[in-house]
């Protein structure tokens, strides 16, 4: 990024008043699905807050244009192995067309794996296409293992 450009992105986690700032719009870049009205957006943000550190959605804001171009989230899982050990679960991980090449893919991988860490999980896993696998092990990510999926819809 250049000089004059670090001042003018701005990572955080998400806020109700996101919606308006291009949230969902952002999150059609990834996946094909309807737009949500604001009481539908204002429910689900009010469900994903009440559970605090174990599930955090990382945006990032353009400041000059008020609008986020980039987001990801992380869901940390309690499990019985490891000692009763948590896994961060890395999700819905896009980055607006208009500022890819940015390094801002690699800023939210990093919020979202920093947040795994500080909150305890012995490691970080993630699903992702064929085409992007070389971006995410450029953020330190190893292929493993096999992907498997079954869809009810």
């Amino acid at each position: 990024m250049e000089e004059e450009e670090s001042g003018r992105f701005e990572v955080r986690k998400l806020e109700i008043s996101d919606k308006i700032k291009g949230f969902i719009e952002l999150l059609q870049q990834l996946t094909i699905f309807n737009s949500i009205s604001d009481n539908e957006f204002d429910s689900r943000f009010q469900d994903l807050s009440s559970y605090g550190d174990n599930h955090v959605i990382c945006v990032i804001e353009d400041k000059k244009l008020k609008k986020i171009v980039a987001t990801g989230s992380v869901f940390l899982e309690k499990k019985f192995v490891r000692n009763c050990g948590k896994v961060g679960h890395i999700e819905d991980v896009v980055v607006d067309s208009s500022v890819r090449g940015m390094k801002l893919g690699q800023k939210v991988i990093e919020f979202l794996t920093n947040h795994a860490k500080l909150n305890g999980c012995y490691k970080v896993i993630l699903d992702c296409s064929v085409e992007n696998k070389g971006f995410y092990e450029k953020c330190g990510f190893k292929h493993k293992e096999i992907q498997m999926a079954l869809y009810f819809n």
